[in-house]
């Protein structure tokens, strides 16, 4: 006959590997109904905003993203219960970096229920923080010389705000900015961006990078423009909210002065 603490295990293991599948009825399953949950990036309460809290969630871990158990250990009684955990949760380049998870348990009508859990990363390094937000920008640039529009795209938000050249004043949307790069990308047959004196400063879970921008198609010397992008770190990624681009204008003629490079 199996303890409690086998009982909870593996309730807890069927909880995470249907989290990893975006199982959604199964990872409801063994909650209580006033469930509460400190989640990352928000608090929960009972379990209908349990349910709210997953779709999100998913759409992000299907881009690749793990959710698997490295440690669990369970104490438990004969009603109340609790266990500790620490998973593997993000993408492949933030494999250093662990959940860590707490659960509480209560025993209702015979079987164990989640009455609470709290999800939480610890405080990034800020220089760490920083040579992840440089790793996106060097994954940009592998994508704009493969023309790898999707790669691109990965690590922006899908409420990104852009300030781009051209009109219109905003561009707002991963889908927005997606069309621009498209664009971008067909501006020839070899197309190269890089920001090769990138300045970054990350504090927890917010980056602001900037910099000269220099675009590159076929042969030529290439173009500079200036760069400001603002990132946020959501579900142990970060992802661009923000950005700015911009030439400077002759206010003699009130025209771009695209001709411009570093001094």
């Amino acid at each position: 006959m199996s303890t409690n603490e086998d009982q909870i295990r593996d309730l807890i293991l069927r909880w995470a590997e249907a989290v990893h599948r975006g199982d959604l009825d199964a990872v409801l399953a063994d909650h209580a109904a006033d469930i509460v949950m400190f989640d990352v990036p928000q608090d929960v309460r009972g379990i209908e905003a349990y349910e709210k809290a997953w779709p999100p969630f998913f759409e992000w871990q299907a881009q690749g993203a793990a959710f698997e158990i490295e440690s669990l250990d369970v104490v438990a009684g004969d009603d109340v219960a609790f266990a500790y955990a620490l998973l593997r949760c993000g993408m492949p380049a933030d494999d250093d970096r662990r959940l860590r998870l707490t659960l509480g348990l209560r025993k209702e009508g015979g079987r164990w229920v989640v009455a609470h859990e709290h999800h939480s990363f610890p405080i990034a390094d800020d220089g760490a923080a920083a040579r992840e937000v440089r790793r996106v920008h060097e994954r940009w640039y592998e994508g704009t010389a493969a023309k790898d529009l999707d790669g691109m795209m990965a690590a922006i938000a899908d409420d990104v705000v852009s300030y781009e050249h051209e009109a219109p004043l905003a561009y707002v949307g991963v889908e927005a900015v997606r069309q621009v790069c498209a664009r971008g990308l067909d501006e020839g047959p070899d197309v190269r961006f890089d920001v090769p004196d990138l300045k970054v400063l990350a504090r927890e879970d917010l980056a602001v990078a900037w910099g000269l921008n220099r675009v590159r198609v076929g042969g030529a010397a290439g173009t500079w423009s200036r760069g400001t992008r603002v990132f946020e770190r959501r579900n142990g990624s970060w992802v661009m909210i923000h950005q700015h681009v911009s030439y400077p204008y002759d206010p003699a003629t009130g025209e771009a002065r695209t001709d411009l490079g570093p001094r």
